[in-house]
């Protein structure tokens, strides 16, 4: 995907200040049965064409308005995805301006973990 180098740049700021994860080790832990919560972070079309298995939805656009009702202990591991680990850099970065002790961005996102084959699911 071509991203604009401004973007990229705040992308880049973000990514150096918040936790990350790879796709391989949450998929590691789901295999081991370890409770997470993985929240996909795309556009709802996005979702709605398929998500990974488990996951649940909040919308990059609507995280900051929805996230506390939805999550309120701001201690909890928050593991967050979009298509490629960026948008959810950007929701990570967010989060801890907004008091969020632990959230997490999966880098490589929906397009690695669909290039590996993980298990997925289509919204019913």
């Amino acid at each position: 995907m071509d991203h604009s180098p401004g973007f990229l740049k705040i992308v880049n700021e973000a990514k150096g200040k918040i936790k990350q994860t790879t796709i391989d080790e949450i998929k590691k832990r789901m295999d081991a049965g370890e409770k997470i919560c993985l929240i996909d972070c795309r556009e709802e079309s996005e979702w709605a064409a398929g998500h990974i298995k488990g996951a649940s939805y909040l919308g990059k656009g609507l995280v900051e308005r929805d996230v506390e009702k939805i999550y309120p202990n701001k201690k909890d591991e928050l593991i967050f995805y979009c298509g490629g680990g960026y948008r959810s850099a950007l929701v990570c970065e967010t989060l801890q301006r907004m008091g969020y002790q632990n959230p997490v961005s999966m880098d490589g996102g929906w397009r690695s973990w669909t290039e590996k084959n993980y298990p997925i699911e289509v919204k019913k």
